[in-house]
């Protein structure tokens, strides 16, 4: 019996809309802004604002404005990196260019996780901005230790997320409708918001005084997506209409 797979850009759909869901629920303020854009988004299109006939009309109709285009995750080790880098893989979703944050302060680096063809970005062109803490760039030796032993100890995928993805690679990157769905869902347990400290306060505070995105990325089960940014038409628009949302 031959299998049916789904596209990868199937995939990354359903992985942006489930990151979308989770993130409303997780922080209902975004749930605010994501219908303040849309309400913007819709005067916008009632105007022609800043668009030309033929491109707007297909935004219209693909309905692509809905679809978030960014979000951003930090992980702890290159293992963790690397798995990320598999999972993305997947949803043909490439690592693009190269950030030394180090020239701002902060003790990571990063890449761009997005598809990278022309058709792939029709579809949907949701990225995930990616940061690596960078343990050489934390000066106390002792925070530094606490990183590394935390770090070494947890592991931010589920079991079935990892079995999920070797099974996709063995089938040339494939996976089939139901496959796949089960693996946006175990990986959602990796981006989701995990209220349950790794570190007891004391250590938090000492993680925190070296810098606050060492305890961010240090303190947690996992990484948790820190924000997703719905597309707009008008940001000024949007701007202004903030306060009237409080």
């Amino acid at each position: 019996m031959s299998i049916s797979f789904v596209t990868p850009d199937w995939i990354r759909s359903k992985f942006c809309a489930a990151l979308s869901s989770m993130y409303r629920s997780e922080v209902p303020l975004y749930g605010d802004l994501v219908q303040l854009v849309d309400e913007v988004n819709a005067d916008a299109i009632a105007n022609h604002q800043g668009f030309e006939g033929e491109e707007l009309k297909r935004e219209m109709e693909e309905n692509r404005l809905k679809v978030e285009r960014h979000g951003a995750i930090r992980v702890g080790k290159p293992s963790e990196l690397h798995t990320l880098c598999r999972l993305f893989a997947l949803m043909a979703m490439c690592p693009v260019n190269y950030y030394d944050l180090s020239v701002a302060g902060l003790p990571v680096h990063a890449t761009a996780f997005r598809p990278i063809t022309p058709d792939s970005l029709t579809v949907n062109p949701f990225r995930v901005f990616t940061s690596l803490l960078r343990l050489d760039l934390i000066t106390d030796p002792r925070v530094r230790q606490i990183a590394h032993e935390r770090l070494a100890k947890r592991e931010i995928f589920r079991p079935e997320t990892v079995e999920l993805i070797a099974k996709a690679e063995a089938q040339g990157g494939l996976l089939s409708e139901e496959d796949a769905e089960r693996l946006v869902e175990h990986a959602m347990e990796t981006f989701r918001w995990q209220s349950d400290a790794l570190v007891e306060k004391e250590v938090y505070d000492e993680l925190k005084n070296a810098h606050s995105l060492v305890a961010d990325i240090v303190a947690f089960k996992g990484p948790h997506i820190n924000h997703l940014t719905p597309r707009t038409l008008n940001i000024d628009a949007v701007q202004a209409r903030m306060p009237e949302k409080k």
